[in-house]
Formats: C-alpha cells, structure tokens, sequence
C-alpha cells in the first residue's frame, strides 16, 4: 500500500466513523418507532455510513460520492437549522445557541464534508505541487459551487415552508 493509498483509506475510515457517529445519535434523539417520519433519516443514514465510504473508495464512483455527501449535508444542515428554529425556548443567547440547539451537530455534518471533499481532492489532484483547484469560482470543485447550492436549497426550503403551511 503506498502513501496515497493509506491516507485515502484513513480517511475513509475517519468519514464512516463519523457517519456512524451521527447516525447513532440521530436515532438516539429521533427513533423510527416514535415516529415513521424518521424513516427518511434512517435509510439515510445507512446509506452515508455504508454506501458513501464505498463509493469513495473507487475512483469511478468518487464524483458521485462527492456529490451525494455535499448535498446530503447541505440537507442535513437545513433540516437541523429549521429544526432548531422551531423547537427553540427561551431567551436567545451565545450559550443558548451553541449548548440548546443543533449547531454542534451541524459542525460535525460539516466535518464529514471535509472529509469528502479531502477524499475528492486527494483523487484529483494532478500534482502534489497544486495547491487548489484553478478556474471559475463556483465550479464543482470549489467551495463557491457548494455555498452557491447551500443558499439556493435554504431559498427553496423558506419558501417552500412560508408558502404551504
């Protein structure tokens, strides 16, 4: 195994770890048998712990990966965000927001996107020597893409929720 091999394998393993993690503790706060809505999260779930890690592990099924882990998170990020919002009490303040509501998990959403985007990155770079991805901003490959479909997502979701209650 050479270098490159066993850091995208470390970082594989770090990425089901981590799904993993998450997992478990969503099924801790919202059981199936609560509620058949927390079926969606949960065939989720098994698939961000199983499937991701062994798309990733192929170079022919990376871009895909790649994709389904952003968006997942960028899910997963609006959904805890309203989630919060909704089931907030109490006065807002810097320990209520970072201690009563989903921000830490959503920190560790984010951390699984880095994980996917350094496995990503570790498959495509041409060099060792290339520092970034070059070219337009809001490519894939660069974060612009990402924080574009973050806010376009949040859009659609707000007006979406304001529009059919």
């Amino acid at each position: 195994m050479n270098r490159k091999q066993l850091i995208k394998t470390t970082l594989i393993a770090s990425l089901f770890c981590l799904a993993l993690g998450g997992w478990l503790l969503h099924l801790r706060i919202h059981p199936i048998s609560k509620d058949e809505d927390n079926l969606i999260p949960f065939v989720s779930g098994v698939l961000s712990v199983f499937g991701l890690p062994l798309l990733f592990y192929f170079r022919r099924t990376i871009v895909l990966a790649y994709l389904l882990n952003g968006f997942s998170v960028i899910i997963g990020t609006i959904l805890m965000t309203h989630f919060s919002i909704v089931h907030f009490q109490g006065p807002f303040t810097l320990s209520s927001f970072f201690l009563t509501t989903t921000f830490a998990d959503i920190l560790v959403l984010w951390g699984k996107f880095a994980l996917g985007k350094a496995l990503f990155d570790l498959e495509y770079l041409k060099a060792d020597t290339e520092i970034a991805a070059k070219g337009n901003s809001f490519w894939f490959l660069n974060m612009g893409w990402w924080w574009v479909h973050l806010a376009a997502l949040s859009a659609v979701y707000c007006l979406g929720n304001a529009l059919w209650k």
